[in-house]
């Protein structure tokens, strides 16, 4: 069994374009084009170019390669502003995404919106209307909250501890950080996430962060999981990704 997955993007294209080239080259040395590609969500905010990495990844989406695409909670929001009367997240109506330290406002820049503080929310959201492409929404609208293969479950943030895997709901799915982030039991199949900035990819025996922080900064993930073994793909190649903790 053999699987990829990438971390948040967060409008980050020329990022996303160098860890494909990555993808493409490990399967041609294995000789295995089948492998699926996993994108853990996040694809939108904070970024440079939110609309060129929608435009890529339907583009990778009907090529007719084995890619997943995941559902973020930015991705949720923006999908959720986007709506003919616009909505605010359920789990988080606390906030709003045209909040400068969410991203919507960026985000939208990119689309060529006015987003200037002094305008309307509903004038940016009639604009933001009109300036999105319907294939970007449907894009948005058709995110998966999971994908499972034996051993291995992937979801952008997380899951809820005690709670069965086939009973994880999509909040916790796509927004949750505590108690799973400290929690250190087995959850049965390896949670492979994003969500939850960090320097570099680890390994934490029951999950799996990818989220490098290339929202701020950092470098986008990609990891190739083989059998249960791990490896992130770098500049040089596989490096091997040992668990910093054991599970019972």
């Amino acid at each position: 069994m053999r699987v990829y997955a990438i971390g948040d993007v967060h409008g980050h294209l020329e990022l996303l374009k160098e860890i494909h080239q990555r993808i493409a080259e490990d399967k041609a040395m294995i000789r295995d084009i089948s492998a699926p590609v996993v994108h853990v969500g996040d694809y939108c905010d904070r970024g440079p170019n939110v609309p060129g990495v929608l435009d890529y990844l339907i583009g990778r989406q009907s090529s007719g390669e084995p890619h997943v695409f995941l559902k973020g909670n930015h991705d949720r929001m923006m999908q959720l502003f986007l709506q003919p009367v616009r909505e605010r997240d359920p789990l988080r109506d606390d906030l709003h995404w045209l909040q400068a330290n969410i991203g919507g406002l960026s985000t939208l820049a990119a689309y060529g919106v006015d987003v200037s503080l002094d305008r309307d929310r509903a004038d940016i959201h009639r604009d933001a209307m009109a300036s999105v492409p319907a294939i970007h929404i449907q894009f948005l609208e058709s995110l998966l909250i999971r994908y499972d293969m034996p051993g291995l479950m992937f979801c952008h943030a997380g899951i809820r501890p005690g709670v069965p895997i086939n009973q994880q709901n999509e909040d916790d799915l796509i927004w949750i950080r505590e108690p799973f982030l400290s929690d250190g039991s087995n959850h049965g199949p390896l949670i492979v996430h994003g969500h939850s900035p960090i320097a570099t990819a680890t390994h934490y025996g029951n999950r799996l962060n990818i989220d490098s922080a290339a929202a701020y900064g950092g470098p986008l993930t990609a990891v190739v999981i083989e059998d249960g073994d791990v490896w992130e793909l770098t500049k040089h190649g596989r490096l091997h990704l040992t668990p910093i903790a054991q599970v019972a």
